[in-house]
């Protein structure tokens, strides 16, 4: 029995729709819960020139362990050289070249006529195929293409390497009766296809994108586009489950772990939902760790560079080899060093930098009857600069106060305390992960007082960002 590939477009989506912000660490969190699912395609947002995106797509790509990642190409060389940068570390990469099929989207959106088109397609898809040996060719609006225009790009990209054909019904006015007569009659039409995986993806503007979805299945359809969230396209629960439930009908098995699908659909929702509260410097969504990384006294300094950029770090040589030489030390006491202690040695070693901002004073109130309050002092290039804040509790409140002084909100990635002394006295250590343009930062501080170490921490990472931002 085949099976069908079940692409998911939910970041595209997301992207498209704006319906949500997630942050850095959620679009990787949910790429690696989509891999735990056994989706066949993980669909990425597109480069848009800054080193933020590149990172995202790297970082995604090496946490991915057995799903096709796929990232979309412009039309024109470099586009195709820098995605393929950033995603070529994938176990298995796909790039994609998405072009309008239809006269109306040709002329009023990429203002090209039929035969120019032709040969962007011509000419994008063999430079992909040229570097990658997955390529999809997406033909948007096809359904309101001219048909015999859509059968002969189709068979173009074939020519030049695809090895997906995806058609979109961008309308979605059709009906599953329709649609299915609509890919059969492309199928007929273009004998090339037999040799290619051919594709949908459906709107769902009058509600049928899963019936569609599953009637171009019985056409011959052998991948889907759909989404973890409600949005305007195929529901993955919806697709899947009919598939799964009915595979004896469509001669076709799906491949997704349908017993984990409900739960982790229902996590992902939940990070799409969220938003980051307008009094809280901490970001909503998941926080959950990866606990999974482990170092030993047999890896490298090139096995620490790729955990760190497991965890999102993207070291130079000269860090990764301190971060290297300060792991060493930890493990001539112990067997191997996990994602924590990996943190709190980055915190500690990478990136050390002289102090922009310092802390000259803080007074915090707090109790079970009154809101935090945060008053901080920092000195910034020889001049104080005061904040005050009320927040959830003394750590949100000092840290709303902090934002307040530097008048900028950082992508709080991570928080973790943990008490490395023992006693009344205990000295308690701080580590904040913090996302600036996309790369992360982290600093550690240590005090027998956890507001206090928390604010070093916090301050240290913040450092390294002016730092950085100054040099460049």
């Amino acid at each position: 029995m085949e099976t069908i590939r079940i692409s998911d477009i939910t970041m595209k989506q997301i992207k498209k729709t704006g319906a949500a912000t997630l942050t850095f660490k959620g679009k990787l969190e949910i790429a690696k819960l989509l891999d735990k699912l056994n989706v066949s395609v993980i669909e990425l947002e597109g480069l848009y020139g800054t080193r933020a995106d590149t990172l995202r797509i790297k970082s995604i790509a090496t946490a991915v362990k057995g799903s096709i990642v796929a990232v979309p190409v412009e039309m024109n060389d470099p586009s195709v050289d820098a995605v393929w940068e950033a995603l070529k570390e994938a176990r298995h990469p796909r790039l994609q070249v998405v072009a309008p099929a239809s006269t109306v989207q040709m002329e009023y959106v990429s203002h090209k006529k039929p035969d120019a088109m032709l040969a962007d397609i011509r000419r994008t898809v063999a430079a992909c195929a040229a570097r990658c040996g997955d390529v999809e060719f997406i033909a948007e609006d096809a359904t309101r293409s001219e048909p015999e225009f859509l059968r002969t790009v189709i068979r173009a990209a074939i020519e030049e390497g695809a090895s997906t054909v995806t058609v979109c019904d961008a309308a979605g006015t059709m009906l599953p009766d329709e649609f299915s007569a609509f890919v059969s009659g492309i199928i007929a039409d273009v004998p090339e296809l037999k040799d290619v995986t051919i594709g949908v993806a459906c709107s769902n503007a009058m509600a049928m994108a899963d019936a569609c979805s599953v009637a171009a299945v019985q056409a011959g359809v052998r991948e889907i586009k759909t989404t973890a969230v409600a949005a305007d396209t195929a529901l993955l629960s919806n697709v899947a489950g009919i598939i799964s439930a009915r595979s004896e009908l469509f001669g076709v098995g799906c491949p997704l772990h349908i017993v984990e699908l409900r739960r982790i659909a229902g996590q992902i929702a939940w990070m799409c939902q969220t938003r980051r509260s307008k009094t809280s410097p901490f970001d909503d969504g998941v926080q959950e760790r990866d606990e999974g990384l482990e170092l030993s006294l047999s890896d490298s300094a090139d096995d620490v560079i790729k955990a760190a950029r497991q965890l999102g770090y993207d070291l130079g040589a000269d860090d990764a080899q301190a971060v290297w030489e300060a792991a060493k030390e930890v493990l001539r006491h112990k067997e191997s060093v996990g994602t924590r202690e990996l943190d709190a040695i980055i915190a500690s070693v990478a990136l050390q930098v002289p102090p922009t901002y310092q802390v000259e004073s803080y007074l915090i109130n707090s109790g079970n009857q009154i809101s935090a309050m945060a008053h901080l002092k920092l000195s910034h290039h020889g001049r104080s600069d005061e904040g005050i804040a009320l927040g959830d509790g003394p750590i949100d409140a000092a840290f709303l106060a902090i934002e307040q002084i530097t008048h900028h909100h950082y992508e709080l990635d991570d928080f973790q305390i943990r008490a490395v002394t023992e006693g009344h006295e205990a000295m308690g250590e701080t580590v904040v992960r913090l996302v600036s343009n996309g790369k992360l930062y982290s600093g550690r501080g240590i005090s027998t007082d956890i507001v206090g170490s928390s604010i070093q921490a916090y301050i240290n990472a913040l450092n390294k960002i002016a730092y950085e931002e100054a040099e460049e």
